[in-house]
């Protein structure tokens, strides 16, 4: 039977101020990926580099996923809105990061922090891959959370009688009802035509919860440069890649060619590329070796 999806997304109102879920998904993302990290900085994962190095990239890692995937959102996704409201850029809040984008900032910011410690930049990317997946997963379960990005209807398919009916997406006269009659809507049947594939979790579940196994497992002895971040490109890519099938695609761009293929999986291909393409460099490239502590 559908679910019908009434979370309020502010998780603490402070008058004016609401802080929202979505955000504190974003920062328990960063905290466990602190955690983890410093583990491996301890176990001497990242030669010459100590609890403070660590600490600076964290932060620039952070200001690189912020503004990399607020400029990256808009460039990919909604250029035309941020042409006719260039303040959208700074309303984080109403939603709106690309993943790719962010991951472009990373990489930025991973650059010159390794370039200032003399460390190779993919040594330091095959290090911080791993400690990606866990803020991937709670930023989907945010998204979920806040009733964005939903997925496609499951009525008429052989997902038919599961999904969730997220209010954003229902049309009118439903979308303007308050949760009460919508919540008898609901017990009455009305809305079970409009569930949904909830994709944020299907996208929490392999961009977090397997990626972060896999990648823990796969890095927890030492790998030749590039492997790590190879496994990281092909399984975001292939993940992302597939889950887009029944993620409906951004109303502004709909889908950009074949009736199937979405902003998404155009911009997943060149990761699965690139993964096959370090994890074939590999093979021939020099292993990383944990420093004594």
């Amino acid at each position: 039977m559908p679910i019908l999806h009434q979370i309020d997304p502010v998780a603490i109102p402070l008058g004016p101020l609401k802080v929202h879920w979505y955000g504190l998904m974003y920062l328990l993302g960063f905290v466990v990926a602190w955690w983890l990290g410093r583990n491996r900085v301890r176990a001497g994962r990242l030669p010459g580099v100590d609890d403070n190095g660590f600490s600076d990239l964290m932060f620039y890692a952070m200001l690189g996923v912020v503004l990399g995937g607020r400029i990256g959102y808009i460039l990919f996704y909604d250029f035309s809105a941020f042409l006719a409201d260039p303040l959208m850029i700074v309303r984080v809040w109403q939603g709106g990061m690309s993943f790719h984008g962010g991951l472009l900032g990373v990489l930025t910011a991973i650059l010159w922090w390794s370039r200032r410690h003399g460390l190779h930049v993919f040594d330091t990317v095959d290090f911080m891959a791993p400690l990606v997946p866990a803020g991937l997963g709670f930023g989907r379960i945010g998204n979920y959370i806040g009733g964005e990005l939903w997925g496609k209807p499951t009525a008429g398919t052989a997902f038919d009688g599961w999904g969730v009916i997220f209010p954003r997406a229902l049309p009118e006269p439903f979308a303007s009802m308050d949760a009460a009659t919508l919540r008898t809507y609901f017990e009455n049947g009305v809305l079970n035509a409009f569930a949904r594939h909830p994709s944020q979790l299907y996208q929490a579940a392999l961009e977090g919860a397997v990626m972060c196994a896999v990648l823990l497992w796969f890095s927890a002895k030492p790998r030749p440069r590039y492997a790590v971040s190879g496994m990281f490109a092909l399984l975001y890519g292939s993940f992302r890649f597939l889950v887009e099938f029944v993620r409906e695609p951004d109303a502004q761009l709909g889908y950009l060619a074949f009736g199937w293929l979405t902003m998404g999986q155009v911009l997943s291909l060149p990761l699965i590329l690139l993964g096959l393409f370090w994890l074939w460099r590999s093979r021939s490239a020099p292993t990383l070796q944990p420093e004594a502590r």
